[in-house]
């Protein structure tokens, strides 16, 4: 074999690992009636089986690249394939949710390795305009993993069961260790000497604490001692984070690069980008299966009409993100997203039309900021510094992705227990996971009609609460983005530099 035939096979190898990536947040929203009525789980426990593999992922991204750096970036994306597929495991043999949720968490931390490693791998063996292909081709995989997931989802799960939404990836991943102990060179940074724990402590147990509330403040009381408690220590710790970020020579979230005013606007969208358009994903099936009584497959397709623009929108954003300034086009696309949130919103007065048409703008939207944002971020670095400032990118977004989940999901699960207040704690939550035929039927016989009418109009109700909410999000993260990002691109590196940064 070639040197050529090697670094594609590599490339083949981090591109479908990196598909499973974005594939393994979103194939599960389609199971989660099936998981609740499997399991017993209530819709905090939903919450928890989505956001345990984020808060890992999240956590984990900047870690493991400085594992990768010091140890080897083979063999630590070898490690995180192996911890991914061990998650996997857990949970396609799990029946409780908190084993579900701590095989979550194990897949998500092999996420943040393969995406670290493997995205170094590609900077060590491809140049020039050879790397702008391999990560054009990478841009393009991990897209459709997030667009495809919950077709995926809902045909594995209408066919062979919502187990083998998990245990099918044994498959896969046993073939792609071999494929990369073939293909990839091994490397390290011979500068890497300390992992900074202390960093990696603080922001994992904040980044816990934060959700632990959002998902669990309606079941305490948001005015609770426990819960003002938590919010305390949640900014206690994120305190001693940012101390300790300063007081290292070489941190793992390098805060000196917000002080750079265009990286600071990137990263609110990288935020708001997740919390308002990415969520959705979670709850738009939850909708589709719940009051119109979609299967795990029809739900999965009813999502086509949010992600298939997201997927084509990849080569009109770079046209247009080549002649308009990233001043104006991040803010239009956050915009386009409200517009399209707001749309969505529209469901209980208009009807499902306004769903699909407001799905389709967002998409459009997400789909011209997606491929720019992290040029932007990126781009306002020094060339050494790229590799930070995409991992800070990259957890920002997964950071707006969990607060996102959990802070909407508190509202919308905090909306139908107050409506259905007079039915019971247990109506409510089988209706805030979207099984509402469970519900219904648990119902006595006389006020199944009556019970059926009440659960769609609450869920209804809050569905299009939180959508509002979210078209809020992307309003305000439009405005703080065009205040923050500067008009030019003087402070852009150029090209070359980017090349000669990821030579080894």
């Amino acid at each position: 074999m070639t040197l050529l035939d090697r670094r594609r096979a590599m490339l083949v190898a981090i591109c479908i690992a990196s598909f499973l990536e974005p594939l393994a947040t979103t194939v599960v929203v389609v199971a989660l009636p099936e998981i609740q009525r499997a399991t017993g789980a209530g819709f905090s426990d939903l919450q928890w089986i989505v956001n345990a593999y984020v808060l890992t992922f999240a956590a984990l991204v900047l870690t493991g690249g400085s594992l990768a750096d010091r140890f080897g970036r083979k063999l630590i994306f070898q490690v995180g394939l192996l911890a991914f597929l061990a998650g996997s495991i857990i949970c396609g043999l799990a029946n409780l949710p908190l084993v579900l949720s701590f095989g979550r968490a194990i897949a998500g931390l092999g996420s943040a390795f393969m995406l670290s490693a493997g995205l170094a791998l590609i900077v060590q063996d491809f140049h020039g305009n050879e790397r702008i292909r391999a990560f054009a081709i990478w841009g393009v995989i991990v897209c459709a993993g997030a667009v495809f997931g919950p077709l995926i989802g809902g045909l594995i799960t209408d066919s062979l069961g919502w187990r083998w939404i998990f245990l099918s990836m044994i498959p896969i991943c046993l073939p792609l260790l071999a494929l990369t102990q073939w293909s990839a060179r091994e490397s390290r940074d011979p500068l890497s000497k300390k992992l900074d724990s202390w960093g990696l402590v603080s922001f994992t147990a904040m980044f816990f604490v934060l959700m632990y509330v959002l998902i669990e403040g309606n079941a305490f009381g948001w005015t609770s001692p426990i819960v003002l408690a938590l919010l305390g220590a949640a900014i206690a710790l994120m305190a001693v984070f940012i101390v300790g970020q300063l007081r290292q020579s070489r941190p793992m979230f390098d805060l000196s690069l917000f002080a750079d005013r265009t990286f600071t606007g990137a990263s609110v969208v990288a935020v708001v980008i997740a919390a308002a358009f990415f969520t959705l994903i979670v709850y738009l099936p939850l909708y589709f299966q719940g009051p119109l009584g979609y299967g795990p497959t029809q739900a999965g397709l009813a999502l086509l009409p949010l992600g298939v623009p997201l997927l084509l929108m990849g080569p009109v954003s770079g046209r247009l993100a080549a002649v308009i300034p990233p001043k104006f086009f991040l803010p239009l696309g956050l915009l386009i997203i409200a517009v399209g949130a707001a749309c969505i919103a529209l469901a209980p007065q208009s009807g499902v039309a306004a769903v699909y048409v407001g799905m389709f703008i967002a998409g459009i939207g997400a789909g011209l900021i997606n491929g720019e944002l992290s040029n932007v971020a990126i781009s306002v670095v020094a060339p050494e510094r790229s590799g930070m400032a995409s991992g800070i990118n990259n957890t920002m977004r997964q950071f707006g992705y969990g607060v996102g989940i959990a802070g909407l999901g508190a509202l919308f699960g905090g909306l139908i227990v107050s409506g259905l207040a007079d039915r019971g704690q247990a109506f409510a939550e089988r209706v805030a996971s979207g099984d509402i035929a469970a519900a219904v039927a648990a119902s006595p016989m006389a006020e199944a009609e009556t019970a059926r009418l009440a659960a769609d109009a609450a869920f209804v109700g809050a569905f299009s609460t939180i959508c509002f909410v979210a078209a809020g999000i992307a309003a305000l993260g439009a405005l703080l983005a065009f205040v923050l990002i500067r008009r030019d691109r003087s402070a852009e590196r150029p090209s070359s530099l980017i090349v000669e940064s990821g030579k080894t």
